[in-house]
């Protein structure tokens, strides 16, 4: 079967370069001639009977071997000609695959509609991968990557990475294993699909491929990934989930102790684990094909222990022999994959070492002119076709989306025959509760899921009752670890799914933060919008908890969040805006495939007064379907409250400074000093016009940080303003740069009301 879509072929545009295989002397190295001087010595007879007969205990015949052969120097060649490149200024990427090529048999007893996630070492895979699914430039792809040519297939020449949409290879850079939890998702997502009976954009019965080396086998993400592997498998759910570990002995320059992936994975319950020679051709794809067997058939995880050897160094820029041996280096060229492989096609008679010297010269010349091919053509210059796939915007769609009536019968069952709009006036926890009733309803495709959000209903109820009435394919409990539960998001995300994960506290966050920075907010952009993991993070957050806090319960940072590029940041005070914002975030997920993250004052969840006991001013009445475009908030929207009178001060606040700040509000009005408080709702995309316009309207800005004074919110605010050339006074408060402790001490460090109305006094004066 042939793949439905190349975005890059050859074509005209290749047509008049000049072939320059007399260049090819450029690309040796001393594994290079090693390997074309070991080639030309092989001999044996031929028998041609042997091409298309079963060979050894593998079953792999001689002509599926000499496919696996051609990927295995293809890969070799690309390594080369990467650091040919680089030499000449025109390619920009080295860390190659050489030694690895045995991989290429996971590609060979897997399907292309398996989804893959891969090491940055898995080129020979993906030339395997391309050559299964009849796609004939898996070299021009990898090429272009390299050279950051913007006709690069995946990525458009933003990076060089394995990723083929047509081939299901989902782009990755990790390095240590970041990949991993997401690779979790994904093959959750695979059962999942099956469960609740909704589209999946895999097979029912596909499987996912994830690849790693044995230095990332280390992290905790890999380990935690695995160990969540285990613990869904132990509950007997499927989870068909390939782990592959391409154990090369090192790690940059750190050896990996002897035997240690066996030790560390081999004994693990619920683990299935399979351990090959990865430079033995025969025995890697025979122990390969049952370890991807088992996981097709048992829908269980595995662990395929690849034991590979690493040749030229971790990248062109590792001086090798600084911290091994010229003898070390050169013991290491016998296990060469792809001599052993054309010993064994030679031996068996497939092919002479003459022919396979022949055709390892034929792709060094394919290559080489791939490579000269790939440095001529564009690259990307302009900040707009870099930045092209970070946001997208149609903000049309999202209002469409927003507006759109659930079912009015699922809509009754997720609501338990009581509709939220009949409720009377809502707390913030109960409108966020309602607007994710109505998500589901809506939505069949989204998933409820975090640490205690199931039975218990969440921490502070907001996912009360979803449980009962969504399913326990819909809402669930995970296992306590940040990384998985953001993982799962993403890996789902990518599958179809739109998932709403929770984190427990945002100081729970920060130990899992890359999978937003480093996995979430890059796919996007490393894919050229081909991939997308839509979502909204649910995080409760920021300062002010009473009765219950410390650090790990009232944590203020947001700085780790705020320089992610693309990253939507909603923060509501209200619960009026609180349910439209999520229902603007779940269209912008669905409809942009942004990555939004729904930060939660955790001390206004259940607030009902503004002012004085009783007063229910900050309860909110929860709008009804047919008013949902009427009380839209779209991204990047500010909310003023005004003065009763025209306004000396402009008051720009986010959060619990909403609340402190109408109430300071009212205080100085009633003494003759007016301020107009505007709500910024959106820490990202910042509402700059919105608060421009405020701050015009009086020439003197207060900006009201409950965040950290150091990378806080006031920051950007005060640069956006002078940015666009704001002319009046501007001045700040913030909490302190401190963590926040226990009890009435958290006052010491925490934003006030009477620092907020002095500070509001002293602008009024200047």
């Amino acid at each position: 079967m042939r793949a439905a879509w190349f975005p890059h072929r050859p074509s005209h545009r290749f047509a008049t370069v000049r072939r320059v295989t007399n260049d090819s002397r450029a690309l040796k190295e001393p594994i290079d001639l090693f390997l074309t001087s070991a080639l030309g010595a092989l001999e044996g007879h031929l028998d041609p009977a042997q091409l298309d007969q079963p060979l050894g205990s593998a079953a792999l015949t001689g002509r599926q071997a000499l496919a696996l052969f051609d990927s295995q120097i293809g890969s070799r060649h690309l390594d080369l000609a990467a650091r040919w490149l680089r030499t000449r200024g025109k390619g920009f990427y080295t860390i190659g695959s050489a030694g690895h090529e045995g991989n290429a048999v996971v590609a060979a007893v897997t399907r292309f509609t398996d989804p893959a996630l891969l090491h940055y070492r898995s080129g020979a895979f993906y030339l395997a991968r391309a050559h299964q699914a009849q796609h004939d430039t898996g070299i021009d792809d990898v090429m272009l990557g390299i050279c950051a040519a913007k006709e690069e297939p995946i990525s458009g020449g933003r990076h060089k990475v394995f990723g083929h949409h047509a081939l299901n290879v989902i782009p990755q850079t990790s390095t240590i294993a970041s990949h991993l939890p997401r690779a979790l998702g994904v093959a959750f997502a695979i059962e999942r699909a099956k469960k609740l009976n909704v589209r999946s954009l895999w097979p029912r019965d596909a499987i996912a491929i994830t690849s790693f080396g044995d230095a990332s086998a280390n992290h905790s993400t890999a380990t935690g990934s695995i160990h969540a592997a285990c613990h869904v498998a132990h509950q007997h759910l499927l989870l068909p989930l390939l782990f592959v570990c391409e154990d090369n002995g090192i790690g940059i320059s750190v050896q990996t102790p002897r035997d240690w992936i066996r030790a560390a994975y081999g004994q693990r319950a619920h683990l299935a684990y399979f351990e090959a020679d990865g430079t033995d051709i025969v025995n890697a794809y025979a122990v390969a094909k049952k370890a991807a067997d088992f996981v097709r058939s048992e829908r269980k995880p595995a662990f395929l222990h690849l034991r590979t050897v690493r040749f030229m160094g971790h990248a062109g820029s590792d001086a090798e022999l600084t911290y091994r041996t010229p003898t070390e280096i050169r013991a290491d060229y016998e296990r060469d994959p792809i001599l052993k492989t054309a010993k064994w096609l030679v031996e068996r008679g497939v092919a002479s070492g003459n022919e396979l010297l022949g055709r390892y010269e034929a792709k060094r010349a394919e290559v080489t002119n791939a490579a000269v091919r790939a440095s001529s053509m564009p690259m990307l210059t302009t900040t707009a076709e870099v930045m092209a796939p970070l946001a997208p915007s149609s903000p049309d769609r999202v209002l469409e989306e927003v507006a759109r009536i659930p079912n009015a019968e699922q809509r009754s069952v997720m609501h338990d025959s009581k509709l939220p709009e009949g409720e009377g006036p809502l707390t913030f926890s109960l409108s966020v509760n309602r607007a994710l009733a109505d998500a589901m309803a809506a939505n069949p495709n989204v998933l409820v899921f975090g640490e205690d959000v199931g039975r218990k209903g969440g921490v502070y109820g907001l996912t009360k009752g979803l449980l009962k009435r969504a399913g326990a394919g819909r809402v669930f409990d995970t296992l306590l670890d940040e990384q998985s539960i953001l993982g799962l998001a993403l890996g789902t995300a990518v599958s179809g799914f739109l998932p709403i994960p929770e984190i427990q506290y945002l100081a729970y966050l920060h130990n899992a933060e890359d999978q937003l920075r480093g996995e979430g907010a890059t796919l996007r952009y490393f894919s050229n919008g081909q991939y997308t993991n839509p979502m909204v993070i649910r995080i409760a957050g920021y300062g002010y908890q009473k009765g219950f806090g410390g650090h790990f319960h009232n944590d203020d940072s947001i700085a780790v969040l705020r320089d992610i590029p693309g990253l939507v940041i909603a923060s509501p005070s209200r619960p009026d805006d609180a349910s439209a914002m999520m229902r603007t975030c779940l269209a912008a997920a669905k409809q942009d495939g942004v990555v939004c993250v729904f930060l939660e004052p955790i001390a206004l969840y259940h607030t009902r007064d503004l002012h004085t006991d009783g007063d229910g001013q900050w309860l909110a009445p929860y709008a009804a379907p047919e008013r949902w475009k009427e009380v839209h908030v779209p991204l990047g929207k500010a909310r003023t409250y005004a003065s009763q009178e025209k306004a000396q001060v402009t008051i720009i606040t986010s959060g619990n400074g909403l609340f402190m700040s109408l109430r300071v509000q009212r205080r100085l009005a009633e003494q003759g000093l007016f301020v107009d408080v505007v709500d910024m709702r959106w820490i990202a995309p910042m509402p700059i016009d919105d608060l421009l316009a405020a701050a015009n309207q009086t020439g003197k800005v207060l900006i009201v940080d409950e965040t950290r004074r150091t990378g806080g919110i006031a920051e950007s605010v005060m640069a956006a303003l002078l940015d666009r050339d704001f002319e009046g006074k501007l001045a700040r408060v913030a909490s302190e740069d401190s963590f926040i402790p226990l009890g009435d001490a958290a006052r010491t460090v925490l934003l006030d009301e009477e620092t907020i109305e002095r500070a509001a006094r002293k602008l009024a004066a200047r």
